[in-house]
């Protein structure tokens, strides 16, 4: 009896592990059901251990664990050993010591005898700390004021002094003040010898006083980036005069309290921007100078679209504001190099930094009509004492470039139809190591390349993609991977020499295995990545889930953030939307998930493809798609849908409004409905301003369009959404109602921001997406 009990009670649990069947109920679950990937990668300073965030055993949240060199058996770390893993620091050139800071303190580490030294312990915050150029002090910030540590003596120095709102000064005094003051003096012996004295005294005590920083008042500015150049003389810093910008409010309901409270939010596009200044502080001379930009190349150059034909020069033009990227020193501390980008967009500057002049030395300016981006954009380094690398879309991909500052000369490094996603200079300044997507848009390797250019090396081969991270002595390689069916795992390697790199298949060692057995029980679609055309002859990517049992509809799948891609080999971040997919897959719909024009992976000609005009090209790449489903894959043109979020509710809204008879229904979930209602760092970038560019935000925002609707439309918010905000989906249903649309409907979620949490609320918006398209498709 007891051994039947048990039969029954194994058999009970091996049937409650299989996934028999794909509905929304389970799929939109807490995702702890399909098992926890590994996340958060790092490497002890050591290079001895492998520590990372997971969860094998299903608790409500991630724990710490590691592995050895000695033993590739993940541990759970014991919170003594937690507690004393120094936070990512700053070495030193010989990187024999780190410095770090931890809970608002800093630390100094000896990596040899893994000694670690409390240099601070305060209630202020102290962060930020690095070397000095002769790497006898720590330099750290503290309450924006920058510090020093003797190393040798354990002293502390104040280096600057800075200090927030307007000199104090004394009232001047009237005329009426002046004359009596004087008068006094001129008659009173005892007054004027008092003050004699007095004075004296002061002239006196300021010869003794010891020296002091020089107070420095911002008066209604915040400074940040404050440096302490590695001679110790000067310091520069940025100035920020913040703009008095009307935020926006979003009302929560559903509180704690009972009372309806408001979340403050971000502006609005075409608000009035920050404006920063770059200054230095010349400790020997105590003065402080302001940089000027006036000689970066185009700098007072106007944007095209603001141009006409019979515009007349300004008399005086005004620079264009600037924001400025840190402040990098080469490794011998004698020059330093600085990013800036035009507040506008369009341009981006790299300049040699003369800190005893006050004064921007261009090297390199990459300018673009549309708006400067992509990947790496904002990368900048030294080579050496004498040597830059950086990454731009000059060609039209990312790609790597090195600046030589003595010839001033600049050399491609990597070139191609393909993209350098990351760059990391190896600790002996001989090697770059790369990510790039060279194999294929849809894959993310591990490249070495040397520093004088050349072929890079491939060092990793499982198809899909790889997030490295490389030991301190750089002989292995710790990565996460995944494909296109299998989420993210934790990888180990070793790192072959260079010169001699060996393909990687069966020499990568699987680390964790993360996978449920309920997730593992559904044999899980492997997407065919493909491409068709589109009607320009852009060759355009795209995932295609074919169904044993096509029913001749189609769905297609817009992913959200516009620059973001989703057509590839690796496992999305859409992990929902792609077990959604599988289940429609299971009903007999043929589904497309596009990289249209705007995503990322495709160089710069693709990113900017839809510059001043949203709903554009990232449009009529959908109807394409469409078009060739019909064509190739027998798809019923009367039956197919289109959903999407965030920005795929936005091309869902355009999709429904200026093509209405392409798709029969559609789902937008958080979309934008009006762009001028969007933030300003995204919008400005790609549809200018609102008052300067009216004729741009009026052809892309789908309030403008909604009169188009013919077919069913369900639209999904949550109400308390501070990206896109609530409002956008209010407005438009007044625009539905006035217009006399009834074919639409509008599902609210009172408790959820832009990214949905509850599980309930995931299976809510999805029931409704697919009954509205088992009602309109079948």
């Amino acid at each position: 009896m007891m051994r039947l009990l048990l039969f029954c009670c194994l058999l009970a649990g091996t049937v409650r592990a299989q996934l028999t069947g794909l509905t929304v109920e389970k799929i939109m679950r807490d995702p702890r059901w399909m098992g926890t990937s590994p996340s958060n990668i790092r490497w002890s300073v050591d290079g001895k251990t492998v520590y990372f965030n997971w969860n094998p055993d299903n608790h409500p949240g991630d724990s710490l664990f590691k592995i050895t060199l000695n033993n590739f058996t993940p541990q759970k770390v014991s919170k003594a050993e937690r507690l004393s893993i120094p936070a990512p620091g700053v070495y030193n050139n010989t990187y024999t010591r780190m410095v770090y800071a931890k809970d608002g303190d800093i630390f100094l580490l000896d990596i040899a005898t893994g000694k670690t030294t409390r240099i601070t312990h305060t209630v202020q915050r102290e962060s930020n700390p690095y070397f000095s150029g002769d790497e006898t002090k720590v330099v750290f910030t503290c309450e924006q004021n920058l510090y020093t540590w003797d190393m040798a003596a354990g002293t502390f120095t104040q280096v600057t002094d800075f200090r927030r709102g307007k000199k104090p000064s004394a009232p001047p005094e009237t005329e009426q003040q002046k004359w009596l003051r004087q008068d006094q003096l001129a008659y009173l012996q005892v007054l004027r010898e008092r003050k004699e004295k007095r004075d004296a005294a002061a002239r006196y005590n300021k010869t003794e006083e010891p020296a002091r920083p020089k107070e420095i008042y911002l008066d209604d500015k915040t400074i940040s980036q404050q440096w302490l150049s590695p001679d110790g003389q000067y310091v520069t810093f940025v100035l920020t005069k913040n703009a008095s910008a009307k935020a926006t409010i979003v009302p929560n309901y559903v509180t704690e309290s009972g009372f309806t409270e408001d979340l403050n939010a971000r502006t609005k596009v075409g608000a009035p921007q920050n404006i920063q200044e770059l200054y230095v502080y010349n400790l020997v001379r105590d003065t402080v100078i302001q940089f000027k930009t006036d000689e970066l190349p185009g700098i007072f150059d106007k944007p095209d679209y603001l141009k006409t034909p019979d515009e007349e020069p300004a008399k005086k033009p005004q620079p264009r504001a600037v924001n400025f990227f840190g402040i990098v020193w080469s490794p011998n501390g004698k020059q330093a190099v600085i990013q800036l980008r035009a507040q506008d967009n369009k341009d981006r500057w790299i300049a040699l930094v003369d800190v005893s002049k006050a004064k921007l030395l261009p090297l390199y300016r990459q300018h673009d009509e549309a708006w400067i981006g992509g990947p790496g954009s904002f990368s900048l380094g030294w080579i050496n004492s004498d040597e830059i690398w950086f990454v731009s879309e000059e060609t039209g991909y990312a790609h790597l470039y090195a600046f030589n500052l003595s010839t001033q000369t600049r050399r491609a490094l990597t070139r191609g139809r393909y993209e350098v996603q990351r760059v990391e200079l190896s600790r002996n300044r001989k090697h770059f190591y790369l990510i790039t997507n060279e194999v294929h848009p849809g894959e993310k390797h591990l490249y070495r390349l040397p520093v004088t250019g050349g072929q890079p090396e491939r060092l990793t081969y499982l198809t899909g993609a790889h997030e490295p991270e490389l030991s301190p002595d750089e002989k292995w390689i710790a990565f996460r991977y995944s494909y296109s069916n299998k989420p993210w795992e934790l990888y180990l390697m070793e790192n072959p020499p260079p010169g001699k790199p060996v393909k990687t298949e069966g020499k990568a060692r699987q680390i964790t295995q993360s996978l449920s057995e309920e997730f593992k029980s559904y044999p899980w679609r492997d997407p065919v990545v493909t491409t068709f055309k589109a009607r320009d002859g852009a060759e355009v990517y795209a995932r295609l889930y074919k169904p044993e049992k096509p029913n001749g509809a189609a769905v297609i799948f817009v992913h959200g953030a516009g620059y973001l891609q989703n057509a590839h080999k690796w496992w999305s971040s859409y992990f929902r939307e792609y077990m959604f997919h599988n289940l429609l897959a299971d009903k007999g719909y043929t589904v497309l998930d596009i990289d249209y024009r705007a995503s990322a992976g495709y160089g710069r000609d693709w990113r900017t493809a839809i510059y001043r005009h949203m709903g554009g090209k990232d449009l009529t790449d959908h109807v394409d798609g469409a078009n060739w489903l019909v064509r190739e894959h027998g798809i019923d043109p009367k039956r197919i849908g289109i959903y999407g979020g965030s920005y795929g509710g936005f091309i869902t809204l355009m999709a429904m409004f200026t093509t209405p008879d392409v798709f029969a229904a559609g789902a937008a979930l958080r979309p934008v409905t009006d762009w001028a209602h969007y933030n300003h760092p995204y919008t400005s970038n790609i549809l200018n301003l609102p008052y300067t560019d009216s004729l741009a935000y009026a052809r892309s925002s789908p309030l403008y369009h909604a009169e188009g609707l013919k077919g069913a439309l369900l639209i999904c918010h949550g109400m308390v959404d501070v990206n896109v905000h609530f409002q956008d989906v209010v407005r438009l249903a007044q625009r539905l109602i006035e217009l006399g649309k009834d074919n639409w409907e509008l599902a609210v979620y009172p408790v959820e921001d832009h990214g949905f949490v509850e599980p309930s609320s995931w299976t809510d918006e999805y029931k409704r997406i697919l009954r509205l398209f088992e009602t309109h498709l079948r």
